[in-house]
């Protein structure tokens, strides 16, 4: 948990396009100690003055008013608390050297700030991430984040509480009401502590999986493992045009249910949760499916594991690249943008905007036990490509090596029936047979960003093995004593 939450932190300050202490934290834990798995919901919250109707479509997506209640901070303390072993002020010195000594800027990290450049260069975030406030930095140039590491290390000595009724929380405050933002400093009174919820459970082969319930997308990758099981391991070969075919069908249907059957955790009553998990309904769609499928002719994920069988994957995020594009001059982190994850029209929704809501999350932290041992950890950013990326890296495991599941290429199906892949990196027949039954095929590039990044941690012959996604930033490491 020390690693995990201090990697959370350091990777705020060295991948600030995509999470940071503006956002918020979905963590799955296992405690050896415990003996108990716990899906740590870290939502944000809609602020109080979050008043349906009042928030237009453009200023859900950028400034001041996008942005929910920060809960990163709140979650990430609430974690070391309850289950590591360092203090705070230990936790956070990784970030706090990243932020006042610099990081070398990625070819990715400099893209992403390409492609949003003109909104970062009009808004108060500009002198924290274009250089001199006006040009992105380019790969290798050493991005430092001062003010980021004042307030860093402002938390390492006040405590994470000072985020939200202290000096920053002031600050925040302040900055809200300049701004013409909706936080205010009773919302940031009412921490935003984790809710510890019930894990989702199912069974894959001889894997027992068990993965992020409401309001996380758990529920879409555990109807699509439970789908597949009524599969034949030849027919489930996503390398083959029948194998690709299933899979596009299976993710379709999942997300479908899943939009028809939102269900956010703290209102029972307002949608059914189980139909979408139950391994009954999973096998009448399997029986529609095969009736159908024989051929004629971003966010920041990690994963940690120890020897002791500690385990935590965590999915955390500020939502859109570079979030809500506002920052306070004082404190120099971005803020979120998930008002705009919320449903603004059908009033009868789980997740329709209101006060103090939570948003609706694609993420799906998961872990995985064979043979009665937790024995993969794994998750990924990219929005609704998250459970289909996990999914197929699941699915090659039964075969493949962690890395080549990982590397080997990938394709999503969206709702409207549009299939995207590394089109160069699969076979022609696989193309042509989803074209045949109607799909609208969208070429991506070789491992694509567009596609996920899966960050996993394997248990396997008694060593500890990490692999990082080549699709973007992210490297394995450890301690080998």
């Amino acid at each position: 948990m020390d690693a995990a939450v201090a990697t959370a932190f350091a990777l705020g300050a060295c991948e600030p396009a995509a999470s940071g202490l503006g956002g918020q934290t979905m963590m799955l834990i296992r405690s050896a100690e415990l003996k108990k798995t716990i899906a740590l919901d870290g939502s944000s919250r809609a602020p109080n003055r979050a008043v349906p109707g009042k928030v237009g479509p453009k200023k859900r997506l950028r400034g001041h008013r996008a942005t929910t209640v920060p809960s990163t901070p709140a979650t990430l303390e609430y974690a070391r608390s309850r289950f590591g072993t360092l203090p705070l002020d230990v936790v956070l010195a990784p970030a706090i050297r990243i932020a006042q000594e610099g990081f070398e800027v990625s070819e990715l990290l400099s893209n992403l700030t390409k492609r949003i450049f003109k909104l970062l260069r009009k808004g108060p975030a500009a002198p924290f991430f274009l250089k001199g406030g006006s040009r992105r930095y380019r790969p290798g140039e050493i991005l430092k984040q001062p003010v980021l590491a004042r307030t860093l290390s402002r938390l390492a000595q006040a405590g994470i509480e000072d985020f939200y009724t202290g000096e920053i929380g002031h600050l925040i405050h302040d900055d809200m009401v300049a701004n013409n933002g909706l936080i205010r400093d009773d919302d940031l009174a009412q921490i935003p502590w984790p809710m510890e919820r019930q894990p989702l459970s199912c069974r894959f082969g001889s894997l027992r999986v068990r993965t992020f319930p409401p309001p996380a997308a758990g529920r879409t990758l555990v109807q699509m493992l439970n789908i597949l099981s009524n599969f034949e391991p030849k027919h489930r070969n996503l390398d083959t045009p029948r194998g690709a075919l299933l899979l596009a069908r299976v993710i379709r249907r999942a997300f479908l249910d899943r939009q028809d059957r939102p269900h956010e955790p703290n209102f029972y009553p307002q949608a059914e949760e189980k139909r979408m998990v139950s391994r009954d309904y999973a096998e009448r769609v399997a029986r529609q499916l095969k009736r159908r499928t024989s051929l004629r002719g971003e966010t920041t994920h990690l994963s940690v594991m120890d020897r002791w069988g500690n385990v935590v994957a965590l999915t955390q995020s500020i939502e859109r690249v570079y979030g809500s594009c506002a920052a306070s001059p004082e404190l120099g982190f971005l803020y979120n943008d998930y008002m705009s994850a919320f449903e603004h029209e059908d009033i009868s929704h789980p997740y329709h905007l209101r006060p103090n809501a939570v948003p609706w999350a694609s993420v799906a932290p998961t872990i995985v036990w064979k043979n009665g041992r937790p024995w993969l950890a794994i998750g990924s950013p990219g929005s609704e490509r998250i459970t289909p990326s996990i999914l197929q890296v699941l699915l090659r495991l039964e075969k493949q090596s962690l890395y080549e599941a990982i590397e080997a290429p990938r394709l999503h199906c969206s709702l409207e029936g549009v299939v995207s892949l590394e089109v160069s990196r699969m076979r022609d027949d696989v193309i042509e047979a989803l074209e045949g039954y109607g799909y609208e095929i969208d070429e991506r590039e070789p491992y694509s960003f567009y596609l996920g990044c899966v960050q996993a941690v394997m248990r396997e012959r008694g060593t500890l093995v990490g692999v990082a996604d080549p699709r973007r930033d992210g490297a394995a490491g450890g301690c080998r004593k």
